[in-house]
Order: C-alpha cells, then sequence, then structure tokens
C-alpha cells in the first residue's frame, strides 16, 4: 500500500536530514501529522525563517542575523586570538564554555580529497586575508575536530601561516580522536584549549 502523496513527501523531506532512513522518516512524518495545526504552521516557519533570515558573517563564517556577527562586532573580545573551527556549531559549542573570549573564523568544513574537498572550498582565503589586513592577531588556535581530515587541515593551515611569523596552536588532545567538538562538555574543551600546543 502507498502512503498518500502529501505524506510521502513528507517522508522524503524528512529522509533528506542526515541520519534520518526510511523507518524514522515516517516516524516522524506521522507524527507531525498528529501535531496540533499551531505546533506544524510554528514549526513550518521557523524552518522557513532559518533559512531566509540566517547568512554568514563577512568577517568570520559564522551563521548570523546580522554583518557581522556578534561575536566579530564585540570590541571587547580579546582581538589577539583567533580560533579556526569547521562549523558555525562548533562556535556554539566554545562560546557554552565561557572561558574563551577571542575570535573565531570557521572554514565551513575539512580538506577531504574523498568528498572531492580542497583549500578553495573552504574559507581558507579569507583566513589568510583576514590575517594580512589584522596585525592586532597574535595567535591561531586550529580547533579542528580530531579526525584525520581535521588534522589534515590543521596541517595544511599551519604551514600556510608558517611564513608570516604567527604563532600557530592545536587544540591538546584532551578531545578523544574521533570525537566531534559539538558533542564535548564545556570541561574537556576548557582543557584542551588550556593544553594547546604550538606546531
Amino acid at each position: 500500500m502507498q502512503y498518500p502523496e502529501p505524506i510521502a513527501k513528507l517522508i522524503d523531506s524528512y529522509m533528506k536530514l542526515p541520519g534520518i532512513g526510511a523507518k524514522s522518516a515516517t516516524r516522524m512524518a506521522f507524527y507531525t501529522i498528529d501535531m496540533p495545526a499551531d505546533d506544524v504552521t510554528d514549526f513550518a516557519k521557523a524552518l522557513i525563517s532559518a533559512k531566509r533570515d540566517l547568512h554568514y558573517c563577512s568577517i568570520c563564517g559564522n551563521i548570523t542575523e546580522n554583518d557581522p556577527c556578534v561575536i566579530c562586532a564585540d570590541k571587547t573580545r580579546d582581538q589577539s586570538k583567533l580560533i579556526v573551527v569547521e562549523q558555525p556549531k562548533d562556535v556554539m559549542s566554545l562560546e557554552k564554555m565561557r572561558e574563551y573570549h577571542g575570535l573565531y573564523h570557521v572554514l565551513h568544513g575539512v580538506l577531504s580529497p574523498i568528498e572531492g574537498k580542497g583549500p578553495e572550498d573552504l574559507n581558507i582565503t579569507s583566513l589568510v586575508k583576514r590575517l594580512q589586513d589584522n596585525e592586532a592577531i597574535q595567535e591561531v588556535i586550529l580547533a579542528t575536530n580530531a579526525t584525520p581530515e581535521g588534522e589534515a587541515t590543521a596541517m595544511y593551515i599551519s604551514r600556510l601561516l608558517k611564513p608570516a611569523g604567527l604563532k600557530t596552536t592545536r587544540l591538546a588532545h584532551g578531545l578523544a580522536v574521533g570525537s566531534d567538538i559539538e558533542y564535548a562538555d564545556e570541561m574537556t574543551l576548557f582543557k584542551a584549549i588550556e593544553g594547546r600546543t604550538e606546531i
């Protein structure tokens, strides 16, 4: 038996989300149908608003409503330190720690030859330009995930920045190899930043 077209389309839409298979998508679709109409409308509005009203900061690449983002616009932050992360969600994870008060730069991915992602596909050119234009930055902290791709990206950026004479550090391995920054607790992140080493 085939599902009615609206349900089938809703299931297909849910299956486009990462980690959602046919069974989970079907369960979510039927749950959505059983939700009160106002909740469904609010959910749909939230999806549309997130897509329409959010964009990337022209300075750091973080996700924001306003340009520049609140972090780049905050002149009270430590302008001498810049953490380089893979994704905007990593900025949120590090901010939750409330121990780091410097700047960020979001790469929007990592080097991955298997997926066809090279340096030109990442936010690296703007990082180099930003460092050339901002003499206040004295230390670049590479906070890519402890995965083979994350390590390769960190090494690539460190080699790129070496001639500039900038202090380039890497998060300490308080993070488990293969783990993502977004899932680490605040203490693990704090220890990782505290124990960073130059590369």
